[in-house]
């Protein structure tokens, strides 16, 4: 499954919820149209999902690895686009310090 047809999945599962129904088809209009799609969008949608309990709903219509293989698509995309932050503490001099001077 792409990403193109897990987005139509949410799309069709997800009529009666219609803040998701109107993400997934933002995003499966961009990618039927040959568009990026920016990894907010598809945090987004997971995150609307989640809430309105469409995805509670996904993994009780379908078995595991049919779940799996809806989520996987959308996870792989955002985690390939989406920044990693720095998790060292950036150095920054005392006020006053010349950080060329230590």
């Amino acid at each position: 499954m792409n990403l193109s047809d897990a987005t139509l999945v949410f799309l069709s599962e997800s009529a009666d919820q219609p803040v998701v129904a109107e993400l997934a088809r933002s995003v499966h209009d961009r990618l039927v149209n040959g568009g990026l799609v920016d990894y907010r969008l598809l945090d987004e949608l997971l995150g609307e999902a989640s809430g309105k309990g469409v995805l509670r709903a996904l993994h009780a219509k379908y078995d595991p690895v049919a779940y799996e293989a809806v989520l996987a698509p959308i996870l792989q995309e955002i985690g390939r686009t989406k920044p990693i932050r720095a998790t060292r503490p950036e150095w920054r001099p005392a006020p006053g310090e010349d950080p060329l001077a230590s």
